[in-house]
Protein backbone atom coordinates (compact mmCIF):
# COMPACT_ATOMS: atom_id res chain seq x y z
CA UNK A 1 0.00 0.00 0.00
CA UNK A 2 1.47 3.65 -0.98
CA UNK A 3 2.16 5.62 1.87
CA UNK A 4 0.26 8.76 2.57
CA UNK A 5 2.34 11.67 2.62
CA UNK A 6 1.36 15.07 2.84
CA UNK A 7 2.52 18.98 3.59
CA UNK A 8 0.76 21.42 6.31
CA UNK A 9 1.83 24.99 6.13
CA UNK A 10 0.74 26.65 8.86
CA UNK A 11 0.52 23.99 10.79
CA UNK A 12 1.47 25.10 14.11
CA UNK A 13 -1.19 27.74 13.55
CA UNK A 14 -4.63 27.63 15.42
CA UNK A 15 -6.54 25.52 12.39
CA UNK A 16 -3.36 23.81 11.04
CA UNK A 17 -2.67 22.26 14.71
CA UNK A 18 -6.27 20.40 15.04
CA UNK A 19 -5.61 19.64 10.91
CA UNK A 20 -2.40 17.77 11.68
CA UNK A 21 -3.96 15.51 14.86
CA UNK A 22 -6.50 14.43 12.44
CA UNK A 23 -4.57 13.79 9.17
CA UNK A 24 -2.20 10.83 11.58
CA UNK A 25 -5.54 9.41 13.28
CA UNK A 26 -6.51 9.18 9.25
CA UNK A 27 -2.93 7.18 9.12
CA UNK A 28 -0.95 10.10 6.94
CA UNK A 29 2.66 11.33 7.34
CA UNK A 30 2.47 14.61 7.75
CA UNK A 31 5.90 17.30 6.85
CA UNK A 32 4.62 20.58 8.65
CA UNK A 33 6.46 23.37 8.39
CA UNK A 34 7.28 25.72 11.49
CA UNK A 35 9.56 28.95 12.06
CA UNK A 36 10.89 27.19 14.97
CA UNK A 37 10.62 23.45 16.22
CA UNK A 38 7.99 22.99 18.90
CA UNK A 39 8.87 22.05 22.44
CA UNK A 40 6.30 19.15 22.43
CA UNK A 41 7.52 16.10 22.54
CA UNK A 42 8.21 14.24 18.80
CA UNK A 43 5.18 12.62 17.49
CA UNK A 44 4.85 9.29 15.02
CA UNK A 45 4.22 10.09 11.34
CA UNK A 46 5.01 13.92 12.21
CA UNK A 47 8.07 15.26 10.50
CA UNK A 48 8.54 18.90 11.33
CA UNK A 49 10.58 21.26 8.83
CA UNK A 50 12.06 24.27 10.16
CA UNK A 51 11.84 27.07 7.14
CA UNK A 52 9.98 30.17 5.89
CA UNK A 53 7.39 30.32 3.63
CA UNK A 54 9.46 32.97 1.63
CA UNK A 55 12.42 30.63 1.73
CA UNK A 56 12.07 28.57 -2.12
CA UNK A 57 14.76 25.61 -0.40
CA UNK A 58 12.95 25.40 2.83
CA UNK A 59 9.34 24.96 0.92
CA UNK A 60 11.35 22.33 -1.78
CA UNK A 61 12.23 20.13 1.28
CA UNK A 62 8.97 20.67 3.01
CA UNK A 63 7.27 19.39 -0.47
CA UNK A 64 9.85 16.63 -1.64
CA UNK A 65 8.40 13.19 -0.97
CA UNK A 66 4.63 14.85 -0.91
CA UNK A 67 1.60 13.89 -3.32
CA UNK A 68 -0.77 16.02 -1.71
CA UNK A 69 -1.30 19.03 0.58
CA UNK A 70 -2.63 21.86 2.35
CA UNK A 71 -1.85 25.37 2.69
CA UNK A 72 -2.91 27.21 5.81
CA UNK A 73 0.02 29.61 6.56
CA UNK A 74 -0.78 33.18 6.04
CA UNK A 75 -0.31 36.48 8.37
CA UNK A 76 -3.59 37.02 9.06
CA UNK A 77 -3.07 40.33 11.62
CA UNK A 78 -4.97 43.24 11.45
CA UNK A 79 -1.89 45.22 10.71
CA UNK A 80 1.98 44.80 10.49
CA UNK A 81 4.88 46.97 10.74
CA UNK A 82 6.08 46.81 7.44
CA UNK A 83 2.87 46.80 5.08
CA UNK A 84 4.66 44.52 2.24
CA UNK A 85 4.50 41.22 4.92
CA UNK A 86 0.86 41.25 4.00
CA UNK A 87 1.78 40.87 -0.36
CA UNK A 88 5.09 39.30 0.84
CA UNK A 89 3.33 36.24 3.05
CA UNK A 90 0.06 35.81 1.04
CA UNK A 91 0.50 35.83 -1.97
CA UNK A 92 4.36 35.68 -2.54
CA UNK A 93 4.31 32.88 -0.18
CA UNK A 94 1.41 31.11 -1.91
CA UNK A 95 3.45 31.16 -5.22
CA UNK A 96 6.37 30.17 -3.63
CA UNK A 97 4.73 27.48 -1.98
CA UNK A 98 2.94 26.21 -5.40
CA UNK A 99 6.06 26.36 -7.95
CA UNK A 100 7.85 24.53 -5.23
CA UNK A 101 5.33 21.72 -5.09
CA UNK A 102 4.54 21.58 -9.06
CA UNK A 103 8.13 20.82 -9.57
CA UNK A 104 8.18 17.94 -7.23
CA UNK A 105 5.10 16.47 -8.55
CA UNK A 106 2.76 17.03 -6.02
CA UNK A 107 -0.50 16.41 -7.48
CA UNK A 108 -3.16 17.68 -5.19
CA UNK A 109 -2.82 20.94 -3.03
CA UNK A 110 -6.08 22.58 -0.58
CA UNK A 111 -5.39 26.36 -0.28
CA UNK A 112 -6.95 27.39 2.74
CA UNK A 113 -8.13 31.37 1.67
CA UNK A 114 -10.84 33.48 3.98
CA UNK A 115 -15.12 33.94 3.05
CA UNK A 116 -14.13 37.87 3.35
CA UNK A 117 -12.95 37.80 -0.30
CA UNK A 118 -16.47 36.99 -1.70
CA UNK A 119 -17.03 40.51 0.02
CA UNK A 120 -19.81 41.60 1.93
CA UNK A 121 -23.77 40.70 1.29
CA UNK A 122 -26.07 42.90 -0.92
CA UNK A 123 -28.59 43.10 2.40
CA UNK A 124 -29.18 41.27 5.26
CA UNK A 125 -31.22 38.41 4.06
CA UNK A 126 -29.12 37.61 0.68
CA UNK A 127 -26.29 34.74 1.05
CA UNK A 128 -23.06 35.29 -0.54
CA UNK A 129 -21.97 31.82 -2.51
CA UNK A 130 -18.64 30.98 -4.11
CA UNK A 131 -19.50 32.95 -7.20
CA UNK A 132 -19.68 35.87 -5.41
CA UNK A 133 -17.42 38.93 -6.71
CA UNK A 134 -17.14 41.85 -4.19
CA UNK A 135 -19.77 44.59 -4.32
CA UNK A 136 -18.07 47.04 -2.34
CA UNK A 137 -14.08 47.32 -2.05
CA UNK A 138 -12.29 44.91 0.19
CA UNK A 139 -11.31 46.77 3.36
CA UNK A 140 -8.65 45.12 4.89
CA UNK A 141 -4.74 44.12 3.19
CA UNK A 142 -5.49 40.74 4.38
CA UNK A 143 -8.29 40.05 2.68
CA UNK A 144 -6.96 41.85 -0.59
CA UNK A 145 -4.07 39.98 -0.52
CA UNK A 146 -6.11 36.52 -0.17
CA UNK A 147 -7.69 37.74 -3.17
CA UNK A 148 -4.59 37.79 -5.23
CA UNK A 149 -3.43 34.62 -3.90
CA UNK A 150 -6.70 33.10 -5.02
CA UNK A 151 -5.93 34.94 -8.73
CA UNK A 152 -2.02 33.92 -8.67
CA UNK A 153 -3.01 29.85 -8.20
CA UNK A 154 -5.48 29.83 -11.27
CA UNK A 155 -2.14 29.77 -12.94
CA UNK A 156 -0.94 26.17 -11.90
CA UNK A 157 -4.32 24.50 -12.62
CA UNK A 158 -3.24 25.26 -16.16
CA UNK A 159 0.25 23.78 -15.07
CA UNK A 160 -2.01 20.36 -14.45
CA UNK A 161 -2.01 20.52 -10.34
CA UNK A 162 -5.30 19.89 -8.99
CA UNK A 163 -5.48 22.74 -6.93
CA UNK A 164 -9.26 22.96 -4.38
CA UNK A 165 -9.31 26.25 -2.35
CA UNK A 166 -11.44 26.43 0.84
CA UNK A 167 -13.03 29.72 2.00
CA UNK A 168 -13.55 29.71 6.08
CA UNK A 169 -16.01 31.87 7.34
CA UNK A 170 -15.22 33.29 10.92
CA UNK A 171 -13.62 30.52 12.76
CA UNK A 172 -14.04 29.68 16.56
CA UNK A 173 -13.57 27.03 19.39
CA UNK A 174 -11.54 25.29 21.03
CA UNK A 175 -7.33 25.79 20.71
CA UNK A 176 -5.15 28.51 20.24
CA UNK A 177 -5.92 31.90 21.49
CA UNK A 178 -4.36 33.09 17.95
CA UNK A 179 -5.75 36.37 16.13
CA UNK A 180 -7.44 34.07 13.87
CA UNK A 181 -9.48 32.83 16.85
CA UNK A 182 -10.94 36.06 18.22
CA UNK A 183 -14.70 35.06 18.41
CA UNK A 184 -13.50 32.50 21.14
CA UNK A 185 -11.19 34.78 22.81
CA UNK A 186 -14.53 37.06 23.06
CA UNK A 187 -16.08 34.31 24.96
CA UNK A 188 -13.96 34.55 27.39
CA UNK A 189 -14.07 37.64 28.10
CA UNK A 190 -17.78 37.41 27.90
CA UNK A 191 -17.64 34.59 30.44
CA UNK A 192 -15.63 37.08 32.98
CA UNK A 193 -18.25 39.62 32.79
CA UNK A 194 -15.24 41.67 30.74
CA UNK A 195 -16.98 42.17 27.72
CA UNK A 196 -18.58 45.51 27.26
CA UNK A 197 -19.95 46.69 24.32
CA UNK A 198 -21.97 45.80 21.05
CA UNK A 199 -20.65 46.85 17.59
CA UNK A 200 -22.67 49.66 16.18
CA UNK A 201 -26.57 48.32 16.88
CA UNK A 202 -26.03 44.39 17.19
CA UNK A 203 -27.72 43.98 13.79
CA UNK A 204 -24.28 43.36 11.44
CA UNK A 205 -24.40 39.88 10.42
CA UNK A 206 -21.30 37.29 10.23
CA UNK A 207 -21.20 34.15 10.02
CA UNK A 208 -19.21 31.48 12.77
CA UNK A 209 -18.06 28.26 11.99
CA UNK A 210 -16.54 25.60 14.94
CA UNK A 211 -13.45 24.72 13.88
CA UNK A 212 -13.68 21.06 14.33
CA UNK A 213 -15.68 21.90 10.98
CA UNK A 214 -13.05 23.45 8.89
CA UNK A 215 -10.66 20.73 9.66
CA UNK A 216 -13.43 18.14 8.42
CA UNK A 217 -14.24 20.57 5.80
CA UNK A 218 -10.67 20.29 4.63
CA UNK A 219 -9.92 17.08 4.79
CA UNK A 220 -13.14 16.64 2.42
CA UNK A 221 -11.85 19.01 0.28
CA UNK A 222 -8.65 16.95 -0.34
CA UNK A 223 -10.67 13.63 -0.75
CA UNK A 224 -13.78 15.46 -2.82
CA UNK A 225 -12.91 18.77 -3.94
CA UNK A 226 -13.73 19.14 -7.39
CA UNK A 227 -10.10 20.79 -9.15
CA UNK A 228 -10.19 24.80 -9.92
CA UNK A 229 -13.20 25.25 -7.49
CA UNK A 230 -13.87 26.85 -4.43
CA UNK A 231 -15.94 25.86 -1.11
CA UNK A 232 -17.21 28.15 1.65
CA UNK A 233 -16.91 26.47 4.80
CA UNK A 234 -19.20 28.35 6.85
CA UNK A 235 -21.35 27.86 9.96
CA UNK A 236 -24.65 30.15 11.41
CA UNK A 237 -25.17 33.12 10.08
CA UNK A 238 -25.98 35.22 12.92
CA UNK A 239 -26.36 39.23 14.06
CA UNK A 240 -24.05 40.32 17.06
CA UNK A 241 -27.32 40.57 19.16
CA UNK A 242 -27.66 36.54 18.33
CA UNK A 243 -24.51 35.82 18.90
CA UNK A 244 -23.88 37.79 22.61
CA UNK A 245 -27.37 36.22 23.55
CA UNK A 246 -26.51 32.94 22.46
CA UNK A 247 -22.80 33.63 24.65
CA UNK A 248 -24.64 34.79 27.30
CA UNK A 249 -26.82 31.51 27.63
CA UNK A 250 -24.16 28.89 27.74
CA UNK A 251 -22.49 31.11 29.85
CA UNK A 252 -25.03 31.89 32.08
CA UNK A 253 -24.44 35.04 32.26
CA UNK A 254 -26.46 38.14 30.83
CA UNK A 255 -24.02 41.31 30.46
CA UNK A 256 -25.41 44.82 29.48
CA UNK A 257 -23.59 45.60 26.79
CA UNK A 258 -23.05 49.33 25.35
CA UNK A 259 -23.54 50.59 21.80
CA UNK A 260 -20.61 51.88 19.92
CA UNK A 261 -21.44 53.88 17.16
CA UNK A 262 -19.76 53.08 14.21
CA UNK A 263 -18.53 56.79 14.21
CA UNK A 264 -16.71 55.93 17.47
CA UNK A 265 -14.98 52.86 16.78
CA UNK A 266 -13.83 54.28 13.31
CA UNK A 267 -11.93 57.54 15.83
CA UNK A 268 -10.80 54.88 17.71
CA UNK A 269 -9.22 52.74 15.04
CA UNK A 270 -7.70 55.64 13.62
CA UNK A 271 -5.82 56.68 16.66
CA UNK A 272 -4.69 52.74 17.43
CA UNK A 273 -3.49 53.17 13.80
CA UNK A 274 -1.74 56.47 14.23
CA UNK A 275 0.25 55.18 17.32
CA UNK A 276 0.67 51.75 15.43
CA UNK A 277 2.52 53.96 12.68
CA UNK A 278 4.12 56.10 14.69
CA UNK A 279 5.66 53.94 18.12
CA UNK A 280 4.74 50.61 16.74
CA UNK A 281 2.36 49.70 18.97
CA UNK A 282 -0.17 46.61 17.61
CA UNK A 283 -3.68 48.56 17.29
CA UNK A 284 -6.51 45.96 18.43
CA UNK A 285 -8.47 47.29 15.25
CA UNK A 286 -7.61 49.42 12.50
CA UNK A 287 -10.20 51.50 9.94
CA UNK A 288 -10.28 49.12 7.60
CA UNK A 289 -11.92 46.88 9.90
CA UNK A 290 -14.30 48.95 11.31
CA UNK A 291 -15.74 49.24 7.87
CA UNK A 292 -16.90 45.62 7.32
CA UNK A 293 -18.88 46.54 10.19
CA UNK A 294 -21.23 48.87 7.68
CA UNK A 295 -21.78 45.64 6.07
CA UNK A 296 -23.58 41.95 6.50
CA UNK A 297 -21.62 38.96 5.83
CA UNK A 298 -24.49 36.51 5.17
CA UNK A 299 -23.04 33.13 3.41
CA UNK A 300 -23.67 29.68 2.19
CA UNK A 301 -22.26 26.44 2.73
CA UNK A 302 -24.57 24.91 0.18
CA UNK A 303 -22.22 24.01 -2.24
CA UNK A 304 -19.45 22.33 0.12
CA UNK A 305 -22.93 19.98 1.86
CA UNK A 306 -24.20 18.88 -1.41
CA UNK A 307 -20.30 18.28 -3.25
CA UNK A 308 -18.47 17.51 0.00
CA UNK A 309 -20.45 15.83 2.53
CA UNK A 310 -19.73 19.30 4.77
CA UNK A 311 -21.54 19.20 8.10
CA UNK A 312 -22.42 22.78 10.32
CA UNK A 313 -22.29 22.40 14.01
CA UNK A 314 -24.69 24.96 15.60
CA UNK A 315 -23.66 27.96 17.29
CA UNK A 316 -24.94 26.98 20.59
CA UNK A 317 -23.72 23.85 20.73
CA UNK A 318 -20.31 25.00 19.28
CA UNK A 319 -19.95 27.97 21.41
CA UNK A 320 -21.11 25.46 24.43
CA UNK A 321 -18.18 23.12 23.80
CA UNK A 322 -15.82 25.98 23.66
CA UNK A 323 -17.44 27.53 27.03
CA UNK A 324 -16.60 24.05 28.57
CA UNK A 325 -12.97 24.30 27.02
CA UNK A 326 -12.01 27.49 28.14
CA UNK A 327 -13.49 26.73 31.61
CA UNK A 328 -11.96 23.39 32.05
CA UNK A 329 -8.38 24.38 30.27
Amino acid sequence: MEEKVVFVTGATGYIGKRLCAELLAQGYRVKALCRQLPTTAPMPNLEWVVGDLTNETDLKTLVAGCSQGFHLAAYAKVWAKDPATFFRINVEGTTYLLEAALQAGVKRVVLTSTAGVLGASPDATTLCDENQTPIFPLTTAYEKTKAIAEHKAKAFLQKGMDIITVNPTRVYGPGLLSDSNAVTKILKQYGAGKWKFMPGNGQSIGNYVFVEDVVQGLLLALWHGKSGERYILGGENASYCTLFDTMGQVTGKTLKLYPMPLSVMMAVAKFQKLMADGFGWPPLITPGFVRKYNHHWNVSSQKAIEQLGYSITPLAKGLQTTWQWLQSS
